[in-house]
């Protein structure tokens, strides 16, 4: 398990048509894409795959498609989580997980819970979920941070509980996890401006958006951290800084959509709330794009 997760997970999008339908043949080339850039693993219907907006059955599309697509070269894991811990529960207890190596679920969002009520949340799915699990930290999303003593206690108290995404931005809470972990627990960065730093200071590695978009490259990045060479690893990182940044001006994602149009791999189509990246903002991220490039011809 440890093994399977540590390195360079990548948060797959869904693609869409312009109609806004599932663009099965786009989702194909995106795995294809992240596979053949040296990725560790996959991620599939997190947040970044606007799964908010996915009916049931092209949730079911999604899991086939990568699944199929993948045909077990990568580890897998699925997003599952709400704010409804009874309807996490009953989700968890009726998909096909045997083809995912763990359930990444986010910290409830929107009810602003106390860190007793994330910490029960978080049990309940563990105790219920039939397999490992990973928590996903965002308070920028949730509305709420879980703290690192809510971390750590579910670290320690709950075996089914082998890791954490963690995207509260903060590096100070971020060393206090790590400091403080069980040895087989993961801790893995849920920013990619943190991922860096997270694996420099012993975490297991990131749960990436701009990754699938310049794989090869982030995961080159990564490996150099893990292996402690730093210098050769920031300068990828600040050469790759100006995009991760730019990917998250107008909402995630739709930034990394525009990647994936310039590439030619898919088009920007997001669905509302969310809508495509302004024609500035695929401008200075195809600008961006160039000059890494070029530097690394």
């Amino acid at each position: 398990m440890m093994e399977n997760l540590m390195g360079t997970g990548v948060a797959l999008v869904t693609p869409f048509k312009n109609d806004l339908s599932v663009d099965v043949d786009a989702l194909r080339r995106i795995v294809e894409h992240c596979i053949n850039g040296n990725v560790n693993y996959l991620a599939a219907l997190g947040t970044t795959a606007e799964s908010a907006t996915l009916s049931k059955n092209e949730k079911q599309v999604v899991m086939d498609v990568v699944t199929g697509t993948n045909a077990g070269r990568l580890p897998l894991v699925l997003g599952v989580g709400g704010n409804n811990t009874a309807a996490v529960i009953e989700e968890l207890r009726t998909l096909d997980l045997s083809k995912f190596e763990a359930i990444l679920s986010v910290s409830p969002y929107y009810s602003k819970p106390t860190q007793e009520g994330i910490y029960q949340h978080f049990k309940a799915i563990a105790e219920a979920s039939p397999k490992p699990i990973i928590m996903y930290n965002v308070p920028s999303r949730t509305g709420s941070n879980m703290l690192p003593e809510t971390t750590l206690k579910l670290a320690r108290e709950l075996q089914n509980i082998v890791a954490i995404k963690e995207a509260c931005g903060d590096m100070l809470q971020i060393n206090q996890i790590i400091k403080g972990a069980p040895e087989d627990f993961l801790v893995i960065s849920g920013d990619d401006f943190t991922a860096l730093p997270t694996v420099l200071a012993g975490g297991a590695g990131v749960i990436s958006v701009l990754g699938q978009g310049l794989p090869n490259e982030f995961a080159r990045m990564i490996n150099l951290g893990s292996f402690g060479s730093s210098e050769e690893a920031y300068e990828i990182h600040h050469q790759l800084l100006p995009l991760m940044q730019a990917i998250f001006e107008e909402g995630n994602p739709a930034g990394i959509k525009s990647i994936f149009e310039y590439i030619g791999l898919g088009n920007a189509s997001v669905r509302l709330p969310l809508v495509e990246a302004s024609a500035m903002l695929k401008s200075k991220i195809g600008k961006h794009i160039k000059v890494f490039n070029g530097v690394h011809a």
